[in-house]
């Protein structure tokens, strides 16, 4: 009897532990399945626990288009604490014993909510001519990073049984820096902060409910594991559909641009859309550009042939 297993192809939620790399995930992830096509949407730092969303084959030309999606994290906010990774694992530059009030805390911790400007830190895998900014951090080399605004969507502050730490649960658009946050409300505070844990519980949509550890996926038969795989499609699951005709599914899966009053629908310029065949199968992540006869329909990333 032929028990072979088709090849990995779709979305598996992994709940990062800490100590690791989300590189190393990734590599652990490739020897469980057996398979180089895999990357992930939305770098964990090694301290950081929670929610990575791994892709396995054709799911893998997704990361480029999932990096402005929502997420949410619980994290421990320390006061009186600056260091120069802006959390607790990195080496003390000031200490402060004049802890604020919860009330001032939690005051300053409002006054975030909404679209702020963030200094990415040093400490980040964002690159500099080629470069990463922490290869950079760790040689002493220091360079000048622009401010970049982002949404914090919802903010809330919580006491713990320590007077200088709190506990947040932070819902933000893609690229915030959740110690960033921290060492900014620290500095609004007059005290300094750092963060010193966190957890992501929700990224692209998907729940750390429905996350795995890697020694839960080891635990697993390989039929098991591949049960697991979410499709791709779940990654777009926000976005409006169209089902094409067979004429036009041709068309736009051989790379051409269909006008919107030919298809008969409506959309606004750079909306994207999943894009099904006429059999109903995802296919396509399609998005509204200009044409020779006004807005159009053209695949940008082509999922299934």
């Amino acid at each position: 009897m032929n028990t072979q297993i088709n090849p990995p192809d779709g979305v598996l939620l992994v709940n990062k532990h800490a100590g690791v790399t989300s590189h190393d995930i990734v590599g652990k992830v490739r020897r469980l399945f057996g398979t180089r096509a895999v990357g992930h949407a939305g770098t964990l730092d090694p301290m950081a626990t929670g929610v990575l969303v791994v892709l396995l084959g054709r799911a893998a030309k997704a990361s480029e288009y999932l990096g402005g999606e929502g997420k949410r994290y619980r994290a421990r906010l320390r006061l009186g604490l600056t260091t120069d990774t802006e959390d607790i694992t990195g080496e003390p530059l000031t200490r402060s014993g004049a802890i604020p009030t919860v009330q001032a805390v939690q005051t300053v911790c409002a006054r975030f909510v909404g679209e702020i400007e963030q200094i990415p830190p040093m400490y980040s895998a964002l690159k500099r001519d080629g470069q990463k900014l922490v290869d950079l951090a760790r040689r002493g080399i220091t360079v000048q990073r622009e401010a970049r605004r982002v949404s914090i969507h919802t903010l809330t502050c919580t006491p713990t049984d320590d007077s200088a730490e709190y506990e947040l649960d932070v819902c933000c658009s893609g690229g915030t820096y959740i110690r960033t946050l921290c060492a900014d409300i620290g500095a609004a505070l007059g005290c300094g902060g750092v963060m010193s844990a966190l957890c992501r519980t929700e990224a692209c949509g998907f729940p750390i409910e429905r996350a795995h550890t890697i020694a839960q996926l080891e635990g697993m038969d390989e039929s098991t594991r591949h049960a697991l795989l979410i499709p791709t499609v779940e990654l777009f699951a926000d976005l409006p559909s169209l089902t094409l005709t067979a004429f036009y599914f041709k068309l736009i899966r051989n790379g051409c641009a269909v006008a919107l009053s030919k298809l008969r629908v409506c959309h606004p310029l750079g909306h994207r859309i999943r894009l099904y065949a006429p059999d109903g199968t995802f296919f396509a992540l399609g998005e509204i550009v200009a044409g020779e006869e006004g807005l159009a329909l053209k695949a940008i990333k082509i999922f299934s042939l």
